[in-house]
């Protein structure tokens, strides 16, 4: 299996912090890089500034509330781009407010899932999301 590269956009650095022993202890070969703003985020993705040269990611975990521009600004600036919108994102968020779910959706989020609060629950749903994410989907690859 080739490395999967992850996209992490997130500012809560505990969640960070989780999330990637989480991947670790899966032992599943990807590349995780963080960005933790949704300026950032989209530099990166479109390649500017000093994200000039990085690697289009696999697969966006995406967080809701964002410094800079949200999360729901963020996948509607992804999925209106014909050289994004094939990226999978999957919105991994705080939130559990309908209008957050419906409005991810109405953007073509890949899915929306609920951080847990409970540590145990928060590693496990991370190791759910590798699992489907990186061992059973078929991922596109990059261009």
């Amino acid at each position: 299996m080739d490395p999967v590269h992850i996209l992490l956009v997130e500012d809560n650095e505990g969640d960070i912090f989780l999330i990637r022993e989480a991947f670790e202890e899966a032992r599943v070969i990807n590349t995780i890089t963080t960005v933790k703003d949704g300026e950032k985020a989209i530099d990166y993705l479109e390649r500017k500034n000093e994200y000039a040269d990085v690697t289009e990611p696999d697969l966006i975990l995406l967080d809701v509330n964002l410094p800079r521009k949200n999360g729901h600004e963020v996948l509607a600036h992804i999925k209106n781009s014909e050289d994004l919108k094939h990226i999978p994102v999957v919105m991994l968020t705080t939130s559990s407010a309908e209008q957050d779910i419906v409005m991810s959706y109405k953007n073509h989020a890949n899915c929306y899932i609920t951080k847990p609060v409970e540590v145990d629950d928060f590693l496990n749903t991370i190791t759910k999301i590798e699992k489907f994410w990186i061992q059973l989907v078929k991922l596109p690859s990059r261009r």
